[in-house]
């Protein structure tokens, strides 16, 4: 008998909440990337890419095919590293498969993201089991790339006048796809979110970087399958469809960061801010290494939308300016396209 994802998610992953373990957790820290000083930088934005397969390769061979020209300062992937469950230990050999291996000579800092995928219990995706997360956190202190010391941190570039200041969250606990988590470190009012939060307020405010930008897996605003905040996967439940990600959204980050970039969605959007979004523009990167398979766009104003190519973003800033460029990758021959370019003052 056939059962849609969606209905076994609300059904079946509930069970793997109640085995989790109440542990505490390191408090975040504001980590400084070892960088030149430089007022121009290069930042990757790329999500959802860590599969393994060979279209997670045809695009990182079109990373470093573009590298070689213009090299990148730094990257930020954007959740779900390592599909379909995350890790079963900081040595697990996915983080060479699907990270390592095929960002070889990618060799630059990659602030990473927890996405629900990196937290599966019994179902892909479904981010019951968020202590897996914290393996990626530990395997920070294996590799020379991969940047995650804590599940949320920020980061200032350059460490003296930085011109930029990313507030990289975790906000897996608030969208779980099950009812809410009957351990009370992960509720939503719970230590885990009430501590990110009041850390994510007074990082904002004592900010001197000109851009301030959040990055999440979990989109405020997406015209993908997932949607927006408030009405994911279209379920009535508040502990599936995002309610809370959007209240912590317009809580914590709207009107206060420029951007938020996200992936989750297997698409590449850049959209316009709306009158809820107080002036802080939405940016969905997560076709890394999948597409959204031609689903029919949602109704936010867009400025660019792709939902059949895998490709990634590039975030030029300077002191007076963001650039947003999108390049997309043919999956038969690898060729690289630039798609969309917008600039920001």
């Amino acid at each position: 008998m056939y059962v849609d994802r969606r209905s076994f998610l609300v059904g079946a992953a509930g069970a793997a909440v109640a085995a989790m373990p109440n542990v505490a957790h390191a408090d975040p820290v504001c980590d400084k990337l070892p960088m030149p000083e430089t007022e121009d930088l290069r930042i990757l934005v790329i999500g959802d890419a860590g599969t393994g397969a060979r279209p997670q390769w045809l695009v990182a061979d079109a990373v470093r095919a573009l590298h070689a020209d213009e090299p990148f300062s730094c990257a930020l992937s954007l959740g779900d590293n390592l599909y379909d469950y995350g890790p079963w230990a900081d040595n697990d050999a996915q983080f060479r498969a699907k990270f390592e291996d095929p960002n070889h000579s990618l060799d630059f800092p990659w602030l990473m993201v927890q996405g629900n995928h990196d937290n599966s219990a019994i179902i892909p995706g479904d981010g019951a089991w968020l202590l897996r997360g914290d393996h990626e956190v530990a395997y920070h202190s294996r590799s020379a790339r991969w940047f995650m010391p804590s599940r949320y941190y920020s980061v200032p570039i350059p460490e003296v006048r930085p011109i930029v200041e990313f507030f990289v969250l975790d906000l897996n606990p608030l969208a779980t796809y099950q009812p809410p988590p009957v351990v009370p470190y992960w509720a939503p009012g719970g230590m885990f979110m009430t501590e990110q939060a009041a850390w994510l307020d007074r990082a904002i405010d004592h900010s001197p970087a000109k851009w301030k930008i959040a990055c999440t897996h979990h989109p405020y605003l997406s015209n993908g399958p997932h949607g927006n905040a408030g009405e994911y996967e279209g379920s009535p439940f508040e502990a599936i469809n995002g309610r809370h990600v959007k209240d912590f959204f317009e809580t914590h980050v709207l009107g206060r960061c420029q951007f938020i970039l996200s992936g989750h969605d297997h698409t590449l959007q850049v959209l316009d801010p709306n009158t809820a979004s107080r002036g802080t523009r939405q940016i969905v990167s997560g076709a890394g290494a999948k597409t959204a398979h031609g689903a029919a766009p949602g109704a936010n104003p867009a400025l660019f939308q792709n939902y059949t190519d895998v490709g990634f973003m590039v975030l030029d800033l300077c002191p007076n300016s963001a650039e947003v460029g999108v390049f997309t990758v043919d999956l038969g021959n690898g060729q690289l396209a630039n798609v969309f370019r917008r600039r920001s003052t």
